[in-house]
């Protein structure tokens, strides 16, 4: 705001009427904000902080940023976080405590007291069309996401880096890339797609609600990874040949 030289006007606190100086008259009446009103818009607005999340099984750090759209993403988590998380950024131990950059929405206003208190009612059924709502671009990048997203809601672990790099060593991205020569292949059951699933394992670990086809991509990211955490505790432990 420009200085100026005339006087500012007075204002009664209580009422916030403005008081004209030399006049004693009231110009202008502006009602005074209540705390409810204020909280309100304040609820409405984009807010930035610190959040502390303690890890569990099949956690990530890209599963964690994404979640709480951390700023800085994964890599920046990990660098807040590399003391205690170690050396290794795939390998996550559970009962750490992590400092997150979160940036969290709060667009809603406060719930009533009898919203407060009324249970939560959220069927499977619901959950399921929420989550099927949702959309991936067809290529290696949205596939993945397509895959941790279903394998976040079965209790699957595994982490973006992990199921990439599995996937660049064994098919290099090509999801219907096909083993024909190695003893599998000799067999009668070639590995197949960005994985190299053999048909008895992908049988064995297909997650229902996803293409039952070992060629489709997120439907072999999925067993894939089904298979490894049964095996290895993780797509992440996954460093060779499995």
């Amino acid at each position: 705001m420009p200085r100026g030289k005339h006087r500012r006007p007075r204002t009664n606190p209580l009422t916030r009427r403005v008081i004209v100086a030399g006049t004693g008259t009231a110009a202008l009446a502006l009602p005074l904000m209540s705390a409810t009103t204020a909280g309100a818009a304040e609820s409405s607005a984009a807010t930035v902080g610190s959040v502390t999340y303690t890890t569990k099984k099949g956690d990530s750090l890209y599963g964690i940023a994404d979640r709480y759209d951390a700023q800085g993403g994964w890599k920046q988590l990990y660098k807040d976080n590399r003391k205690a998380i170690g050396d290794n950024p795939r390998l996550i131990h559970t009962g750490v405590e992590l400092k997150v950059r979160a940036t969290k929405k709060v667009s809603s206003p406060a719930k009533t007291a009898d919203q407060a208190s009324a249970p939560a009612k959220k069927s499977s059924v619901a959950q399921a069309t929420q989550a099927s709502v949702k959309t991936f671009p067809d290529n290696l990048d949205g596939w993945i996401r397509n895959a941790l997203d279903i394998m976040g809601q079965n209790g699957i672990p595994g982490s973006y880096e992990g199921i990439h790099r599995n996937i660049m060593r064994e098919s290099s991205g090509n999801p219907l890339a096909i083993n024909n020569w190695d003893s599998n292949a000799m067999a009668g059951t070639p590995s197949k797609g960005l994985l190299q699933v053999i048909d008895p394992t992908f049988a064995s670990y297909h997650v229902p609600g996803t293409v039952y086809d070992p060629f489709n991509p997120v439907a072999n990211i999925v067993a894939a990874c089904n298979y490894a955490a049964a095996r290895y505790g993780s797509i992440d432990n996954v460093n060779g040949p499995y």
